[in-house]
């Protein structure tokens, strides 16, 4: 039998230019930028999707209730100034300091550096351009793993995290709620695709 070994992400990286480089209405800058978009198409990456809004986050937890209905749900709401503290990454002068991916903090976490890391760095919560409508209307920023898939919530003292549970029961309301607030497929994704998806979901 013949064992294969899943691509590294600098292969993937490559094979996503490889495909995605003439689809693009303009070409990503850096390694970050195309790991940004390759996110944005559902590609596995070490990104991990936060939003600002308490209601998008809300959807997100509560959206898709008929494909689990008998399961509860959760929103995780994030300390970020916190949770770098422990990769050593704050600023006495400004408390609320959060590094952007175009700092020299996040150099160590680009691709090319991470291929044969002699240490391995924590995750870190990053800010990003919101270059894209989806990232826009989410309110989007990220937290980045290095080579180390630890969960966030067993990093350091757990201090940095909060976990919400949402009863099952209660998820069906909380979507119609959010949707009479303008919390809508539309609104989070403004894109053709959902524009469809709602007319589907009208003629049913």
């Amino acid at each position: 039998m013949r064992v294969t070994s899943p691509l590294s992400e600098g292969s993937s990286l490559a094979r996503f230019k490889q495909s995605a480089a003439m689809l693009t209405e303009r070409l990503p800058n850096s390694s970050f930028d195309w790991t940004f978009l390759m996110q944005h198409y559902g590609v596995p990456t070490r990104l991990l999707d936060w939003s600002e809004s308490p209601l998008v986050a809300l959807f997100f937890a509560v959206d898709e209730y008929e494909k689990h209905p008998a399961s509860d749900a959760a929103v995780w709401c994030l300390k970020p100034t916190i949770l770098n503290k422990n990769a050593r990454i704050s600023d006495p002068h400004e408390p609320q300091y959060i590094p952007s991916f175009d700092d020299p903090e996040l150099e160590p976490y680009q691709t090319e550096k991470i291929r044969r890391p002699r240490v391995d760095l924590l995750p870190v919560a990053t800010i990003a351009t919101r270059n894209n409508a989806r990232i826009q209307a989410q309110l989007g920023t990220f937290t980045i793993h290095h080579t180390d898939p630890v969960p966030l919530e067993e990093v350091g003292d757990n201090s940095h995290v909060v976990k919400y549970v949402i009863p099952s029961a209660a998820r069906e309301i909380l979507r119609k709620e959010l949707k009479l607030l303008g919390l809508t497929q539309f609104s989070l994704f403004p894109e053709l695709t959902s524009v469809g998806a709602i007319l589907k979901d009208m003629m049913r």
